[in-house]
C-alpha cells in the first residue's frame, strides 16, 4: 500500500498527472496508465494503425469496430445533436487525413472512466490532470478543497481564476494559447476565434470537455446556450478584448483572498 501517489505519465500527446490522497495500491495507478494507454491506441488520430484512423480513412466498415468505439461514436453523435453541429467529429481534419477526429470528446471520457477506475481500487481523494483538463474527486486535504487555476489566454504566467472544488467536480478549458486557433467551426470549415478561452466546470469531464468546445464555437451566443441547456454547469468565458463572462455559481466557485 502505498500513503499518497503522484505520479506524471507523458501519454495520448500529453502529459497526465495522477495524484491521489489514499492509501491505495500501487497497482491501481498501473491499471490507469494501462487504460490511457490502450485510449491512445484506439482512438489515436496521429497513429494511422489505430482503429478509428482505419475507419475514418475507410479502410474497415462500422461493423468491424469494437463496442467501445461504437459507444463513443455515438456519445458524439448526441452532443452533435444537441450543439446544433456546433460539436461535429465528422466535419474536423484530422491529422491522418480522414475528416473524423472524436478527440474532443475522446479525452474527457478517457479521464472520466480513469477517474472511475481509481475509485473501484478505494480511492476516494485524487486530482487527473490531462493537459488542463482535469477530474476530482474528494478533498486535497482533510475539509480542504482542491484549489485549480484557470490559466490567463494572454499570459501563461498568470491565472485569470483561481478556483476550490471539493466532491466530484470536472474542469475543461477551450482556447487558442497551446495550439492557435485549431478549433474547427463544423459549419465554415474555418478555425474559430471570437472568444480567447472557454471553461466549464460540472460533474462529469466526458461532457464538460465536449461543451467547451462547443460553446468556443458558438462564441458569445454559446454562453447563453449553456445558460439555457445545462443550468446545472458552470461557466467562464474570456474575450480577447480581456471581457469576462462568468455564470453566478461560477463566482461562488472563486478562491477568495488567494
Amino acid at each position: 500500500m502505498a500513503t499518497g501517489i503522484h505520479h506524471v505519465e507523458d501519454v495520448m500527446g500529453m502529459a497526465v498527472s495522477l495524484d491521489v490522497r489514499d492509501d491505495i495500491d500501487a497497482s491501481a495507478i498501473s491499471s490507469v496508465i494501462a487504460w490511457l494507454y490502450h485510449v491512445d491506441a484506439t482512438f489515436s488520430t496521429y497513429k494511422m494503425e489505430s482503429p478509428i484512423s482505419q475507419f475514418g480513412l475507410g479502410l474497415i466498415s462500422a461493423d468491424q469496430l469494437s463496442g467501445e468505439i461504437r459507444d463513443v461514436l455515438t456519445l458524439c453523435e448526441l452532443v452533435r445533436e444537441e450543439t446544433s453541429g456546433a460539436f461535429d467529429i465528422a466535419c474536423v481534419p484530422a491529422p491522418n487525413g480522414s475528416t473524423l477526429d472524436p478527440s474532443g470528446l475522446v479525452k474527457g471520457w478517457a479521464i472520466e472512466r480513469a477517474a472511475e477506475l481509481l475509485e473501484t481500487y478505494g480511492a476516494e481523494n485524487f486530482c487527473i490532470n490531462a493537459g488542463g483538463d482535469i477530474a476530482l474527486r474528494g478533498y486535497a486535504e482533510p475539509d480542504q478543497p482542491w484549489r485549480v487555476g484557470v490559466r490567463h489566454p494572454s499570459d501563461p504566467l498568470a491565472s485569470a481564476a483561481v478556483l476550490t472544488l471539493g466532491g466530484r467536480a470536472a474542469i475543461a478549458t477551450s482556447a487558442t494559447y497551446e495550439r492557435g486557433a485549431h478549433i474547427i467551426d463544423p459549419k465554415t470549415g474555418d478555425p474559430t476565434a471570437e472568444l480567447a478561452s472557454v471553461t466549464i466546470v460540472g460533474e462529469d469531464l466526458t461532457y464538460v470537455d465536449a461543451y467547451a468546445t462547443a460553446v468556443f464555437v458558438m462564441g458569445l451566443n454559446g454562453a447563453e446556450w449553456l445558460l439555457e441547456t445545462h443550468p446545472e454547469l458552470d461557466a467562464f468565458v474570456i474575450g480577447h478584448d480581456g471581457l469576462t463572462w462568468e455564470t453566478p455559481g461560477f463566482n461562488g466557485l472563486r478562491l477568495r483572498n488567494p
